[in-house]
């Protein structure tokens, strides 16, 4: 049953006169008359009004009718502000990727400020690789996604937040442990332990020759992991230098001219809650402010 139908009759059984209701409804007097007449053919021709003279008034059908239309209206009504109601107050979720050592400084205490600042706000995080995390980011899973790499997928849109320095994480018994630094082609054959897969690519663009595949003895997803194997002896790996850590039995070196940029990344076309987007532009310009970098 039509809404908007159901609504002139409301309107008409309260005044009984069909140029009040149209001008009360905003319409012609025509088009009442046409949806009052369709209305009671829908009702398998019972008549809801009668003439009396130049006006009309309810049948008795049409006083039975016009309380149970009265009721389920109001009810709709209520259901409805409710609705907007619990809008207005329910959480917001923000669906957020980053790559390991991407949470750190600038990132953890905007989103410890935005949440502070808006009680509806709520945070869902995820640690992965830039291959997964922009993987979610295209299954709509993730709003957006902090990484280290782009991706010529033109539904992704990235832009460059700032560059980071890389550090090769060595254990204490390798022969480079005690360099002040090393330069990539020293150590692109060493056994490597890499945070993805495009890390270890783009590492490979650095050096005068690529090393063969079984350089790279395994992958994963966080620096945590990545550390974990370096100390039990498995290789070296290539560690941002926000995940740098105090370990006894690993020494981090600096890698000479070897940066890494990192990106925001969102889907091209999705629509994002307010909140959400308004989140994406604080943190794109909190952390160009902090590091000094303007590139879109």
């Amino acid at each position: 049953m039509n809404y908007n139908v159901l609504r002139y009759f409301s309107v008409l059984a309260q005044v009984e006169h069909y140029t009040v209701a149209a001008a009360r409804l905003g319409i012609s007097q025509p088009s009442l008359s046409s949806a009052i007449h369709n209305l009671e053919n829908a009702l398998g021709g019972v008549k809801l009004f009668e003439k009396v003279g130049r006006n009309i008034r309810l049948t008795e059908e049409g006083k039975f009718y016009q309380e149970k239309v009265d009721t389920a209206l109001q009810e709709l009504h209520t259901a409805s502000r409710m609705l907007r109601d619990s809008k207005l107050s329910a959480p917001v979720v923000i669906r957020m990727g980053f790559v390991s050592g991407a949470l750190s400084g600038s990132v953890a205490q905007k989103i410890s400020q935005y949440s502070h600042e808006n009680t509806r706000i709520r945070f869902h995080l995820t640690e992965s690789s830039a291959e997964n995390l922009m993987d979610m980011v295209r299954q709509e899973k993730l709003d957006m996604a902090i990484v280290d790499s782009t991706d010529r997928d033109r539904s992704l849109h990235f832009r460059k937040l700032s560059q980071r320095d890389l550090f090769a994480a060595i254990p204490v018994s390798h022969p480079l442990a005690q360099r002040e630094s090393v330069d990539p082609a020293e150590i692109v054959h060493e056994p490597q332990v890499v945070l993805n897969y495009n890390v270890g690519k783009s590492f490979k663009e650095w050096t005068t020759g690529a090393p063969a595949d079984e350089s790279v003895i395994c992958t994963v997803d966080t620096a945590q992991a990545a550390l974990d194997l370096v100390s039990a002896g498995i290789g070296i790996a290539f560690i941002p230098d926000s995940c740098v850590q105090q370990r006894p039995d690993i020494r981090f070196i600096p890698i000479r001219n070897w940066h890494q940029a990192l990106y925001m990344c969102i889907y091209y076309d999705k629509w994002l809650e307010p909140p959400v987007w308004e989140f994406v532009e604080l943190l794109v310009k909190s952390i160009r402010e902090n590091t000094g970098e303007h590139s879109v």
